[in-house]
């Protein structure tokens, strides 16, 4: 069964405590160096309730699956989608939009260069 890859999970194999900040940093694609400086500077400064809010996060949030992506650029798709749905929608549907035009050029090379396989369509209507 596949995990949600849409969730927030702790990340075990990168952390440094309970793998809250890893984590994080995986679920949006900020480097988890980022994330720690920023938690420890949060802390020490103005939410000295982030300490019981990590480990209430991380008895709460589930282990990330060993293998969640399939590899390096599934992990980064899925981190876009996390950050913008609507960006990573419009960039599948440009994609797409790209593929049909090439296939447009592809079939009108080959349609417009081969005479024989013109009629041949042209019977076929």
């Amino acid at each position: 069964m596949n995990s949600p890859r849409t969730t927030l999970y702790r990340d075990k194999h990168n952390a440094k405590l309970m793998g809250v900040c890893s984590g994080i940093a995986d679920y949006t694609g900020v480097d988890a160096l980022w994330v720690r400086l920023g938690f420890l500077i949060l802390l020490f400064t103005v939410a000295p309730i982030l300490l019981p809010a990590y480990f209430i996060a991380g008895m709460l949030l589930s282990k990330k699956p060993p293998h969640l992506y399939v590899d390096k650029d599934e992990q980064q798709y899925w981190q876009r989608v996390r950050q913008s749905p609507k960006r990573t929608a419009r960039e599948i549907r440009a994609r797409f939009r790209d593929v049909d035009r090439r296939l447009a050029e592809v079939e009108h090379y080959y349609v417009s260069s081969n005479p024989r396989l013109t009629a041949e369509i042209e019977r076929l209507r």
